[in-house]
């Protein structure tokens, strides 16, 4: 089915037609952006971590946070960073307060990935809304915002 057509059910109501849509939508652009980054070696997930932790700066930050800040929340965090360590794009150092603790950053091959997909992810994000003008854009983001304030 294109993306441009409406599904042939009918909804019980608008509320969920709302919800059906929003899911839709989110799962297109999850495949769609993961035709930008699978083939940089990396799946979306992977590319979150290593996006947070870039974000954490040099000295890194505990799993749990990692977690806690991911777009899609997932129990496999520790799975992921596993992977990311083995492809030398994430490194793990022991707290020195708490050796129950440790705490990952991103390297400088994890560096170099991201710089590699700024600029097609970057793309990836203005295409995606390019059909909204700049200020259905911004009410969309407000739209967003509230709905997920209210449910999580």
């Amino acid at each position: 089915m294109a993306t441009d057509e409406k599904p042939s059910q009918n909804f019980r109501s608008r509320e969920q037609e709302a919800t059906l849509g929003l899911l839709r939508t989110a799962d297109a652009m999850k495949r769609s952006l993961a035709q930008v980054i699978e083939p940089h070696g990396i799946t979306p997930q992977q590319y979150n971590v290593l996006r947070i932790l870039r974000g954490a700066g040099s000295d890194g930050i505990p799993t749990l946070t990692i977690g806690e800040r991911m777009i899609e929340q997932t129990p496999g965090v520790t799975r992921l960073v596993d992977r990311l360590e083995r492809k030398g794009l994430v490194a793990r150092t022991p707290c020195p307060k708490d050796r129950r603790r440790v705490f990952c950053r991103i390297t400088a091959k994890g560096l170099d990935l991201l710089k590699e997909l700024d600029d097609p992810v970057n793309r990836w994000d203005s295409q995606a809304v390019s059909v909204l003008p700049p200020s259905e854009i911004d009410t969309l983001v407000d739209l967003l915002d509230r709905v997920r304030a209210s449910n999580y």
